[in-house]
């Protein structure tokens, strides 16, 4: 089986298609300015999406808080560990007694 990768479930005929009415509705001299303008709209996009990132970040450090989940994930395990090792050694000492 032949696995062909899709955009959106769009094929390249249908791309170049929308392409073509793209050029005939808007002109060719057009097409440059509408791309400028995508283009700086996605940029502001990225850094207000950064801007929030920081903002995160410098709200979770003065208020202590460890945004590193793999920390995170190790403490807990840790005490997992720890609470296990508890359990055995009790389930140890009362299966000893039986």
């Amino acid at each position: 089986m032949i696995l062909q990768g899709y955009f959106l479930f769009i094929s390249g005929a249908e791309i170049g298609f929308i392409l073509f009415i793209v050029l005939l509705v808007f002109g060719a001299d057009k097409i440059p300015e509408i791309a400028r303008g995508l283009g700086k709209g996605m940029r502001q996009i990225k850094d207000a999406t950064n801007d929030i990132k920081s903002e995160i970040t410098k709200s979770a450090d003065k208020h202590n808080i460890d945004l590193d989940i793999t920390n995170t994930a190790k403490d807990i395990k840790k005490d997992i560990e720890s609470f296990k090792d508890d359990v055995e050694d009790a389930a140890g000492s009362i299966k000893r007694k039986f």
